[in-house]
């Protein structure tokens, strides 16, 4: 069937809009800090307990379940799709910008809700969407940074497909322009998605995803290193990073403390060393300075615009009440 669309004039829309704010507001307030209290009322310490188990075994836990959460909800919003699996590689785990999300992210999910099930009171009463979003405040904590109240009640999505992954992600070479449009889209701020970005603290990267920073950067002048990029930064770079490198190696986005979340990623943009062009141009454009040399320079601001953007974050496209579901399976629907 041939689609169609049509365009409202401006003066309708402005009528619509407190509309579609009071259902967008109706949808996040069901949402709920205790919504497990009948029904599962120790799931945040069943969950706590299967993450810090997962993360014993392995760091790289927390930076995989952190940018797995984020994955999810900036594509279908936070339903838990990424975890979905398709027999034909038609899922959104299958994309390219997906292919280089660990799977120890996707174990921890998976574990957590066996542990839950364990439980007869918890058995397929907990969406695995929660699990995620509850998995990723831990991992937050296990790593240093500091808690904060997860909102529950999602549902899972029964659908994941590539062609919903096309242009939903932040690129590694976005400028700022484009970083507030995509988050702007999921009703974020600029202070949120640079308070966001401080989760590269303990993230990691391939190389192909910033070698043009460190051998070739601009053809045309023969400049080959990233101007804003600290130089002997960039060396150390090329040393790990050789042209026709192993394509599995990573690459910690933090090269201070990378095993910690903290502001250090901050301090790192006042040195030129953010290791993606998204990254610097926080701190290069004056547009968002101020908020990087805050974050650098007060710890307990970046926690606190961390956290509340976290909580937002959490919100964006959530399925409730009577929609979706609670999978019994993780990666794949009832």
């Amino acid at each position: 069937m041939e689609s169609r669309s049509f365009v409202l004039p401006i003066s309708a829309l402005l009528l619509l809009l407190p509309f579609f704010l009071t259902m967008a507001t109706a949808q996040s307030t069901k949402l709920s800090r205790d919504f497990y209290k009948n029904t599962c009322p120790n799931v945040e310490s069943i969950v706590s307990s299967a993450v810090a188990n997962k993360f014993r075994q392995t760091f790289v836990t927390a930076p995989a379940t952190l940018r797995l959460f984020f994955h999810d909800c900036f594509v279908r919003g936070c339903d838990a799709s990424i975890m979905l699996s398709s027999p034909n590689n038609n899922a959104e785990k299958d994309h390219p910008d997906n292919l280089s999300l660990a799977g120890d992210g996707f174990d921890t999910v998976i574990k957590a809700k066996a542990a839950l099930d364990n439980d007869s009171r918890c058995k397929n009463k907990v969406s695995c969407a929660d699990i995620l979003a509850l998995a990723t405040r831990d991992v937050v904590v296990l790593t240093g940074g500091q808690s904060y109240p997860v909102e529950l009640g999602r549902r899972d999505g029964r659908i994941s497909t590539k062609a919903s992954v096309q242009r939903k992600l932040p690129h590694p070479e976005f400028n700022l322009d484009q970083l507030n449009a995509i988050f702007a889209s999921h009703g974020l701020t600029q202070r949120d998605m640079i308070a966001l970005s401080g989760a590269h603290s303990i993230g990691f990267s391939h190389c192909n995803r910033f070698s043009k920073r460190i051998f070739n950067f601009s053809p045309r002048t023969g400049r080959t290193i990233d101007p804003t990029l600290d130089t002997q930064y960039a060396l150390q770079l090329r040393q790990m990073c050789p042209l026709n490198v192993d394509p599995r190696i990573a690459i910690n986005m933090d090269p201070t403390t990378p095993r910690t979340f903290d502001n250090a990623y901050y301090k790192n943009l006042q040195q030129r060393k953010g290791l993606f062009s998204s990254d610097q141009i926080l701190f290069t454009d004056n547009r968002s300075k101020a908020v990087v040399d805050e974050f650098a320079s007060n710890p307990a601001a970046f926690s606190k615009a961390f956290a509340d953007a976290m909580t937002k974050l959490g919100r964006v496209g959530v399925l409730t009440g009577t929609q979706g579901e609670i999978r019994f399976d993780c990666t794949r629907p009832n």
